[in-house]
């Protein structure tokens, strides 16, 4: 069986005051599309939603996207605590995933 890679991620805007939740299947080249407003009129567009802050890492994309929704139904306190699990300082991430 091959193995695959799946990313449910959080991001945020610079004053860190709005969270959108993601699946994907490329980390790197997600997060670049968000942040060349990739699609113009979304919600991360919209908000400035481009600092990676968290990310989780699946093998198989049901896992993935079972997590995503599990995530999105969290009230805003339970995903700051998440965030602030592996990034207490709420540090954006993307030079970390971001490949040049």
């Amino acid at each position: 069986m091959k193995y695959h890679n799946y990313y449910v991620y959080i991001l945020t805007n610079k004053a860190r005051t709005v969270l959108y939740i993601g699946v994907t299947n490329n980390l790197s080249y997600r997060l670049q599309q968000h942040i060349e407003g990739y699609y113009a009129f979304s919600f991360t567009s919209k908000y400035n939603c481009f600092y990676l802050v968290h990310f989780e890492h699946y093998q198989y994309v049901d896992d993935a996207i079972a997590r995503e929704k599990e995530l999105k139904g969290w009230s805003r306190a339970k995903k700051n605590a998440l965030i602030e699990i592996a990034n207490k300082d709420w540090r954006f991430l993307n030079d970390e995933v971001i490949e040049e």
